[in-house]
């Protein structure tokens, strides 16, 4: 029976490796995924999939106002897996859309992304899988500058913490770290920006 997978984690936890992996996984056995990620995250192009040690993959971008139930349906409706990449940055009627491909099309959907932002609130996206998914699964990884399991995520600028702002900023290790509570709230800031 198909179920909805949310697999979070805070930066540099894997997240984009692991949809590269599984879809790699299926593929060898000759059975067809669809991997879309958020039409929001721009790093690589928009409707790419690309992992922090140099993979990629192209996606189906999934944007604002799009049906993600209609889209599936249109690009392959007998796929084995769905996967979704940046999951936070969907909305509640996109997460309602992955749960009808999951109980209409039989159709599993994992979706990969972070729990929660800069400031420590959750992303839409991230609160409807987190109340709507069948399994959860925390991907880990470790603080940025102590040994600690990474649980936060650390914007920065010009070397200098970041807790106000808005809530969507792109970006990779350039502006953010993955940190657990005590750096969250002490960083060294000698070490930001290095």
């Amino acid at each position: 029976m198909a179920q909805l997978f949310f697999k979070y984690g805070a930066m540099n936890s894997g997240k984009t490796i692991e949809i590269l992996k599984v879809a790699h996984n299926y593929e060898e056995q000759n059975k067809p995924v669809i991997i879309m990620t958020s039409g929001v995250d721009d790093r690589a192009g928009v409707g790419t999939v690309s992992s922090r040690i140099g993979l990629e993959r192209p996606a189906h971008p999934i944007f604002q106002g799009d049906d993600v139930f209609e889209q599936v349906k249109a690009i392959n409706a007998g796929a084995n897996c769905v996967l979704i990449d940046e999951a936070q940055f969907l909305t509640k009627a996109h997460v309602f859309q992955l749960a009808k491909i999951v109980d209409e099309l039989n159709i599993p959907v994992m979706a990969f992304g972070l729990k929660n932002d800069f400031r420590n609130e959750l992303f839409e996206g991230s609160k409807y899988l987190l109340l709507y998914a069948d399994k959860l699964e925390e991907m880990k990884t470790i603080c940025w500058f102590c040994a600690k399991k990474a649980t936060m995520n650390l914007r920065f600028h010009d070397d200098q913490p970041v807790y106000e702002g808005e809530q969507v900023q792109i970006g990779g290790n350039e502006a953010y770290y993955p940190v657990c509570r005590r750096h969250y709230y002490n960083p060294p800031l000698d070490m930001l920006g290095k």
